[in-house]
């Protein structure tokens, strides 16, 4: 049963470090879903989600031209956590390499990409079962 969790508790925040995808779902212009696979960190204290990716990706393209509303939800087993919030795009080399750093602590040094950019998702929402 899926709960909404204003304070997601310990087991689930912790569920957000371990090394796992997750799946990142934005909408084209005529809303349909874009859903592709994604790492994705999060930031408890500023509820902050961060998903590093190239510029002229889908994903970056449609919160670009307006479909800023996205999901980000993560499975393993019968444990899940979704995500949802606005998202914006940030280009800054402070933003981008901050999530770089975020994103290596996870999962792992991603390749050097020139192009890069970073998904920044303003959590308002939480959904999960653990």
């Amino acid at each position: 049963m899926a709960r909404d969790l204003s304070d997601p508790g310990q087991s689930l925040l912790e569920f957000l470090t371990e090394r796992h995808l997750a799946t990142l779902t934005t909408l084209r212009r005529n809303g349909t879903p874009h859903v592709v696979p994604v790492g994705v960190t999060y930031d408890a204290g500023t509820r902050i989600a961060r998903v590093i990716t190239s510029g002229g990706s889908a994903k970056a393209r449609h919160v670009r031209e307006g479909q800023s509303r996205v999901a980000v939800c993560q499975v393993d087993g019968r444990r899940w956590l979704t995500l949802e919030g606005a998202a914006v795009v940030r280009e800054d080399a402070v933003s981008v390499a901050d999530a770089v750093a975020r994103y290596a602590r996870r999962y792992r040094q991603p390749r050097e990409n020139p192009a890069r950019v970073v998904l920044e998702i303003s959590v308002d929402r939480i959904l999960g079962n653990a």
